[in-house]
């Protein structure tokens, strides 16, 4: 079994003070940020949302888009008709249901339309401050790979994480989780001979 408390020591070691890739400067910018992000990268929807941030400021400016505008001007970051259905959609009921705010519980944020557990755990973690694991792609993959999770269900690596790592962290080792994925732990290609997790690593493919 792998040494969770280990891997977190030389993780944060690595990535000390670990940040989402995603701009922005308040918990509603981040919803929509990370609701763009689907299957898009980090750097195009930055691109995006460089220009959206300025235009909607509020979520009733969401709201109240036209709805083929606003189609438009995300087009870039791909599958723009349902992200923008999505947005609109959870803006009009945020303002509806949760008087104007970001709702800050996982419960509550998953209730919004286009939203599930990764969405709402990016947002309470990263623009909130609590500490949550969105389990996207690197997290899913680099778990597996080290042997602290075994499952390819996001749900249940969620539900592994939390129970091996210390509840004060779990931030941190997302972001850093996913740091290490991008740069080292690469889907296709691996750095695993620079890797400082190499002796910890329970991957039976990693190069002796």
């Amino acid at each position: 079994m792998a040494d969770a408390k280990k891997i977190t020591k030389l993780l944060l070691g690595k990535y000390p003070h670990p940040k989402i890739a995603l701009n922005f400067s308040n918990p509603l910018e981040l919803l929509v940020a990370a609701i763009l992000s689907a299957r898009c990268t980090d750097v195009k929807v930055n691109e995006v949302t460089k220009t959206l941030f300025k235009k909607y400021k509020k979520v009733e400016d969401y709201a109240r888009a036209d709805q083929k505008t606003f189609e438009q001007e995300i087009k870039p970051a791909g599958f723009y008709k349902n992200k923008a259905r999505m947005i609109t959609g959870c803006c009009k009921k945020i303002v509806q249901e949760f008087n104007g705010k970001v709702p800050d519980t996982l419960e509550k944020l998953t209730t919004l339309p286009g939203v599930g557990r990764k969405t709402a755990n990016v947002v309470l973690g990263s623009a909130f401050g609590k500490q949550t694991m969105a389990v996207d792609t690197h997290v899913l993959r680099v778990s597996n790979r080290l042997g602290i999770a075994n499952s390819g269900d996001p749900d249940k690596v969620e539900e592994e994480l939390v129970k091996k790592l210390s509840e004060d962290i779990l931030t941190p080792f997302n972001l850093a989780l996913i740091l290490h994925g991008r740069e080292t732990c690469t889907a296709i290609k691996p750095k695993c001979p620079v890797c400082i997790l190499y002796d910890e690593c329970e991957w039976p493919e990693k190069p002796l």
